[in-house]
């Protein structure tokens, strides 16, 4: 395959994609080594089978479309479904269906969505076909890094088999390669890029973290940016963004921001975007403040109901005194 793939909206029309630049690499099996040659054998490998229903994508579109922006990352989901159905219906007609590889680089500061849209990834290629469990493995750098020589490969290599039929997602996997050659977290970058070879279409890795750092850590292993046919950018929320995930947030949760309340928020972002700069988390942050509003609005309804219970509409609301941030020196 030399890079052609299709994507399209979340009414399923189809358009060129504009956002992102995603080469899916055609892959033949290679093993290394007896040993590997052998478990790769052992595993079933995906047979032929009937074309899926739409009706696959469209319980992924139902998680995707409440998602707040994510234009670039909701086409990316797109195009692989579009590849793994054409694929299927090119297998059918008798053509060469391919062998693809999904392992990703997802590139965004906290708070960007790269957890959840892993979740959905890995949810779409078991019903798909392509992952037999659909699960997420959710690592970092302490899970993986032993004590002394030879207990990082062994713990690197346990988790990959529990990752087995689904996806290995490592949160800030540049922190593997800071402590330098004798650093443990060497070994572990190797033994991954050994089980990429063994279990060859048998789980997904994806790599996450800052964007900068993991470009810098894709230069520690010459075999590793080969491996991640697929990377994608995900941006930091705008201010209104950030406001619209606030009001979702408070709604789904049963509560209702008054205008001042959204306001304040508003200016509140604003200036803590601009002072955190690289540091702000993102929706993460939006909701530890929700949640927090929550908890200083049940604090004001004891206080001012001590001896009556509020309306509805009262233990709804979230007033402006209920957004409350620490003073930071």
């Amino acid at each position: 395959m030399n890079g052609h793939v299709v994507t399209g909206t979340s009414s399923g029309s189809t358009r060129p994609s504009r956002q992102i630049n995603v080469v899916l690499r055609s892959q033949e099996p290679v093993v290394q080594g007896a040993a590997a040659a052998q478990a790769y054998e052992a595993e079933p490998q995906l047979a032929v089978k009937p074309l899926p229903s739409v009706d696959h994508f469209a319980d992924i579109q139902k998680e995707l479309e409440p998602m707040v922006g994510m234009d670039n990352v909701k086409s990316l989901v797109y195009e692989i479904y579009a590849l793994l159905y054409v694929s299927r219906m090119r297998s059918e007609a008798g053509l060469f269906g391919g062998s693809h590889v999904y392992h990703m680089i997802f590139k965004g500061n906290p708070g960007t969505g790269k957890t959840t849209i892993a979740r959905i990834v890995a949810k779409l290629l078991q019903k798909m076909g392509v992952l037999t469990k659909g699960h997420l493995i959710e690592v970092e750098r302490a899970d993986l890094v032993g004590e002394y020589i030879g207990h990082t490969a062994q713990k690197t290599r346990d988790l990959v088999r529990k990752a087995i039929g689904g996806v290995l997602f490592i949160d800030e996997a540049y922190s593997l390669a800071r402590g330098g050659e004798k650093d443990f977290g060497k070994e572990a970058i190797d033994t991954l890029v050994k089980a990429m070879e063994d279990h060859r279409n048998q789980f997904v890795l994806i790599l996450a973290g800052y964007p900068a750092e993991i470009e810098n850590f894709l230069l520690t292993n010459p075999g590793l940016p080969s491996r991640f046919p697929i990377q994608i950018e995900f941006p930091d929320y705008s201010i209104d963004q950030l406001v619209q995930i606030a009001e979702i947030m408070a709604k789904d949760r049963d509560y209702v921001l008054q205008p001042q309340s959204i306001f304040k928020l508003r200016q509140h972002l604003m200036q803590e975007k601009l002072n955190a700069m690289f540091s702000f988390s993102n929706a993460r942050y939006v909701r530890n403040t929700i949640e927090k509003a929550i908890r200083y609005q049940a604090v004001r309804l004891l206080s001012q109901y001590a001896s009556s219970i509020p309306g509805k509409q009262e233990l709804m609301t979230i007033r402006p005194e209920d957004l409350r941030w620490e003073s930071k020196p």
